[in-house]
């Protein structure tokens, strides 16, 4: 007599999932708009601010040398719906960071998050959460994805604590996985599924309450 073998859950969505849309995700800290070339000006502004290229080590391009060059790049890679650009901007409307939906597959309902360059001025603040947490809400209470993917340089220790910050699991190391500026990379992988999300979505509620925060802006309990 054989022997039944194991078998995941049956799965009841409907797939595949819609895409993205190119639209405004709204927060209370500021918007996220798709990007386009219009960006370019206030983005290099903003991103040349520390004069340096630190913030660049781990993406696969830049730092540019001048605005022609971003706005070539830009050109280039964000006109696209993979990966879909999007422009952060806070409450005064100026743009101060980047990041992006990629490997979106609707026929398995997973997303994933990267292409995240946030200028000085952005880094550390409420806005920077909030930012990731639209991005996290369009995913799964809008488009109904299962999956929700963070993935960085095995190197980036700060990326790996943000994404441990903002709830994603900790899956493993892809050893070698890819060539990035000449150097190898080893990229580890994180996750939020759809089962966690409400849970982090709540914390999220309670972190960005502005109660949350003291006059001088700073955090009285942390997100973890």
């Amino acid at each position: 007599m054989t022997r039944p073998q194991p078998v995941g859950a049956p799965v009841s969505l409907s797939l595949p999932r819609p895409r993205p849309p190119r639209s405004a995700m709204q927060g209370s800290y500021g918007r996220l708009e798709p990007t386009s070339l219009a960006h370019v000006p206030a983005l290099y502004r903003a991103f040349a601010v520390d004069g340096g290229a630190g913030d660049w080590t781990y993406l696969p391009y830049g730092p540019f040398a001048s605005e022609t060059a971003f706005a070539d790049w830009v050109s280039v890679a964000c006109p696209g719906e993979d990966p879909l650009f999007h422009t952060i901007y806070d409450r005064d409307g100026t743009a101060q960071g980047m990041a992006s939906y990629l490997r979106i597959d609707p026929a398995n309902a997973s997303i994933e998050v990267g292409h995240i360059h946030f200028s000085p001025a952005l880094q550390r603040t409420a806005l920077a959460t909030e930012a990731m947490a639209l991005m996290m809400a369009r995913a799964f209470d809008e488009l109904g994805y299962r999956r929700y993917e963070w993935k960085c340089d095995a190197l980036n220790a700060p990326s790996r604590a943000a994404a441990e910050r903002l709830g994603f699991t900790f899956e493993g190391i892809f050893r070698q996985a890819s060539v990035v500026k000449g150097r190898n990379r080893d990229t580890a992988w994180f996750s939020v599924l759809d089962s966690e999300w409400p849970r982090i979505k709540d914390r999220f509620a309670h972190w960005l309450a502005p109660q949350n925060f003291d006059a001088a802006g700073q955090q009285i309990a942390a997100l973890r």
